[in-house]
């Protein structure tokens, strides 16, 4: 009797070494981009209260804790900074500036650091931009002037890359020619490009102390952050940047916009950044925290799903521990 054979799928199954040898996607360290907080608020560094192992830095600790995340092979960063004074207008960037420069003047370019690049941490109201006289609407190209201004002063200091977060319009191009204009066309540019109105960034908020004031007619971003229940201004606006001079795309949040990252990636070979945004890595820790999911593992799936559907680079609020995860 003739025998009749199938593919047998389990074989590439069986064990580790062929389950490494069949897969699709491979992790890397360097591919892992970590968030840093500096708050010139503190005199010590301080543990989130929402957000396991995420801390705010003072610029001494960040230097230490810096020197430590270089050992444990992370070499890029997304600096964000909480300065103690806040403004409506006349604003003053040097606490940001300062921090850059002596971070570079320690450690060169052993690291790259992106700096986010926004106002909602300077704004008195909390907003990502300048308000207009009747407190009821975010100016876009007043702020747009003000956020290429601190730009250039970000890149004099040493910035290898500007991460424009506010989602004003033409802000890519501003910055682009500012830059340019100033002998930096060098200086990189993140843009937040795929950046939603999302219910996930209440722990970052809480730490940046960046949440809009309920007092004012506008109480949200979502006159200007993207309505996620439109997909196509995500890659219409990512695609605008690019064209304004954009190096990198970014999409955020992560996991609720793979759709957008894999369509994204399908119409541009330009490297794409997606961010872990607080919530998502809150939620993980969480369900760790009452035994339902292993959080390194919850992270390691997460991160395969974020490059099998197109990133280049993961934002993430571990990727200080990427390099023990990584097997």
């Amino acid at each position: 009797m003739k025998s009749t054979f199938h593919l047998n799928q389990r074989r590439l199954r069986a064990n580790d070494h062929i389950r490494d040898l069949a897969s699709e996607v491979q992790l890397h360290v360097k591919e892992f981009i970590q968030p840093l907080f500096i708050d010139e608020t503190l005199s010590n560094r301080s543990e989130s209260a929402t957000m396991t192992n995420v801390f705010s830095e003072t610029l001494e600790s960040a230097l230490r804790q810096t020197e430590s995340d270089l050992k444990a092979g992370v070499t890029k960063f997304l600096f964000f900074p909480v300065p103690k004074d806040r403004f409506d207008n006349n604003f003053r960037f040097d606490f940001a500036v300062s921090c850059i420069k002596k971070l570079k003047e320690n450690f060169g370019n052993a690291i790259w650091i992106a700096s986010d690049l926004c106002l909602c941490s300077y704004t008195s109201h909390g907003h990502c931009g300048v308000l207009n006289h009747a407190q009821d609407k975010v100016l876009n190209n007043e702020t747009v002037h003000v956020l290429a201004d601190y730009a250039l002063q970000l890149a004099e200091v040493g910035a290898d890359c500007i991460a424009p977060s506010d989602m004003m319009d033409s802000r890519v191009w501003a910055i682009r020619e500012k830059l340019n204009g100033n002998h930096f066309s060098d200086v990189a540019i993140m843009s937040y490009s795929a950046k939603f109105a999302s219910n996930f960034y209440g722990p970052f908020r809480d730490v940046c102390k960046s949440s809009p004031s309920k007092d004012l007619k506008i109480r949200d971003r979502k006159t200007y952050q993207m309505d996620f229940r439109n997909g196509g201004d995500a890659i219409t606006s990512s695609l605008r940047d690019l064209q304004e001079g954009a190096d990198i795309l970014m999409v955020k949040p992560a996991l609720p916009y793979l759709d957008i990252l894999t369509k994204l990636r399908q119409q541009t070979t330009a490297p794409i950044a997606i961010y872990h945004v607080s919530g998502e890595y809150a939620a993980i820790e969480l369900l760790a925290k009452n035994n339902l999911i292993d959080a390194d593992l919850g992270h390691l799936e997460i991160w395969t799903a974020f490059k099998r559907a197109g990133a280049s680079a993961i934002i993430s609020y571990k990727a200080r521990e990427a390099k023990r995860l990584i097997v």
